[in-house]
């Protein structure tokens, strides 16, 4: 009886497996494709892609700061909001693609690049000046980081082997959220919701990063091309006032009341 029941539970055990034995055999080859591919993604993640990835993180950590600065918050506030925001977007991607621990908290040249955005913003301006131009500079320095994360998650999500439309889209998460943590902590509404052409810009390059992955292209160049787009979009967005259309308001109405825009000196 006890014997029986063991090869019961064998059987049942080898039909539901998603990887029986017997199919392994026949998979070896694509097995090794994948490995061979998610080598090279390694190798190519550890540099190229880090180097964007802190460079990211470094111009949306600056944003956080100016924006602290702009809230006239302490040392340790400003520090707080140049890393949230640096770090938001890098660990919903990681955690969602499964690269855990999130290279943000796991990598200390993340901190280091986020901490120091926030000293330099924080004793870079007089007390005089603090307030001057900040919003430019936030907005300048958030549409950057905005177009590096979301070529970089794009790409990352892409070397996970995840869905090319669902890689886009996990690459504008990543891009637009350092922002929604940043405007959150200082209780305004995330400029995603309500500002020109943001998510939009980040799809844009996310859709250039797989565009060239699906045609083979070199992975660097189109990080580039689709990272540049982006900002592009962003700041003639910022510049020309272009916007999706604003539920019960006229354009212009909607233009003068978006204290998002950038100011002519």
């Amino acid at each position: 009886m006890g014997a029986n029941a063991l090869r019961r539970e064998e059987h049942e055990f080898l039909r539901s497996s998603p990887l029986p034995l017997r199919s392994n055999l026949f998979q070896a080859p694509a097995n090794e494709e994948a490995l061979k591919a998610l080598t090279e993604f390694k190798a190519y993640a550890a540099g190229t892609l880090l180097v964007l990835d802190v460079a990211g993180t470094f111009v949306f950590a600056l944003s956080g700061a100016a924006a602290g600065v702009k809230e006239r918050l302490d040392l340790f506030g400003v520090l707080v909001l140049s890393f949230a925001a640096a770090s938001a977007g890098g660990i919903i991607r990681d955690v969602l693609i499964g690269a855990a621990p999130p290279g943000a908290i796991s990598d200390w040249r993340y901190l280091i690049a986020s901490l120091l955005a926030g000293l330099l913003v924080f004793f870079w301006y007089p007390i005089s000046e603090r307030l001057r131009n900040l919003t430019n500079l936030i907005l300048i320095f958030d549409a950057a980081g905005l177009a590096l994360f979301a070529v970089v998650g794009t790409q990352k999500a892409l070397g996970y082997r995840l869905n090319p439309v669902m890689a886009a889209l996990l690459g504008v998460l990543s891009g637009v959220g350092g922002g929604m943590l940043r405007d959150m902590l200082l209780a305004q509404v995330p400029t995603v919701l309500r500002s020109e052409l943001y998510a939009v810009a980040a799809l844009a390059g996310a859709a250039v990063v797989v565009l060239g992955y699906e045609l083979n292209l070199p992975p660097t160049a189109t990080v580039i091309v689709g990272a540049s787009l982006c900002f592009g979009i962003r700041l003639f967005a910022i510049r020309r006032g272009w916007n999706l259309p604003v539920a019960g308001r006229t354009k212009t109405a909607a233009n003068a009341a978006d204290p998002n825009q950038i100011e002519k000196s």
